[in-house]
Parts: C-alpha cells; structure tokens; sequence
C-alpha cells in the first residue's frame, strides 16, 4: 500500500485503487480476522471496507496517508459488524494456520493469542493489532484512533501486561473465555 503516491501519477484513480488493494489485501484480511475471529465475518469486513473505501476515495486529501485510512475504515467497519452480530468470536483452526507466517511459534501459541487478544477492551486490542501486526509507529496509530500518543503508550502498557496474564494462565481469565 505505500506505493499509493506513486501510482497516482501514472493510473487514474480507480485503477489506482485496486493496484494498492490488491497488493495490501492480505495485510486487511488479516487485521479484519484478528477483529472478527472467524474468515466468513473477515472476509465481510474486508468487502465492506474496500467498497466504502472506493466509494469515498474522493476525500482521501493525502494520498501518502491511503494505507492509515484504510486501515481505519477497516477498524471502524470490523467494530460495526461485531456489535451488529453480537456474538462470540470463535477461532478458525484451518483460517489460522494458514495465516501463519512464521513457523517457529507452534499453532496452540497463536490460538491462545488470538483468544487472548479477542478478551481486551477495544482500544487496546486496537493500540496490539496497529503496533504489532502492522507495525506502525505510535504517533500514526494515536492518529488513526483520535487519540493522545501518550494514552495509546497506556493502551499498550496495559495490553501487554493483561496478554502476559491471560497467557501465563491465570485462572480468572480461563474461566471467562469457557
């Protein structure tokens, strides 16, 4: 997606558009999967976002800013389609494996990860996915989610030492996850 600045200078905007989709695809399903928990809902999410995306693609007022715009839809998009569904998410075991990219962290690892991340608050399951997975720096993701640097370093204090709780095994957070 950072080749976004370089494509408008050669390709009008709507094949602009679907040369920086489909080279980030992976990057949205991915991040809509870690929200949604499941491929049916991730791949809703990632429809939706890319068709409101094109849709609007007329205010996007910075070109060099595509990839936090769209990401931010996506956010606001998985968000939407959660609260609209309602449910627990479950964990697909064939989706996540092939997620996988790397393969020195065993599969029980990532599905403990994946729960344990879909137990956080909002924001700070947001500040995780941003930083971690899309490693963006801080000042973009305080951007991206309207908010002062310095709280989104809390979030992922707070995340970080609610993950090693929820990882290491303490108990209260396995009873709420059965």
């Amino acid at each position: 997606m950072p080749h976004f600045v370089h494509y408008t200078k050669k390709y009008p905007i709507g094949q602009t558009f679907f040369s920086v989709y489909s080279i980030g695809y992976s990057l949205l399903y991915r991040t809509a999967f870690l929200y949604v928990g499941n491929k049916e809902d991730a791949l809703d999410v990632v429809q939706e976002t890319v068709y409101k995306a094109y849709k609007s693609i007329g205010s996007l007022k910075n070109p060099e800013y595509f990839s936090t715009w769209i990401i931010k839809i996506l956010i606001r998009t998985a968000y939407r389609i959660l609260e609209k569904n309602r449910k627990l998410t479950t964990i697909d075991y064939e989706t996540l494996v092939n997620l996988q990219d790397h393969k020195v962290i065993e599969i029980h690892q990532n599905i403990d990860l994946a729960d344990a991340l879909n137990i956080l608050n909002e924001n700070d399951k947001t500040a995780i996915i941003l930083f971690y997975y899309h490693d963006l720096p801080i000042h973009k993701i305080a951007t991206m989610m309207d908010k002062p640097e310095g709280t989104v370093k809390s979030y992922l204090r707070r995340a970080k030492i609610e993950l090693k709780k929820i990882l290491e095994g303490d108990n209260h957070y396995e009873q709420n996850m059965v």
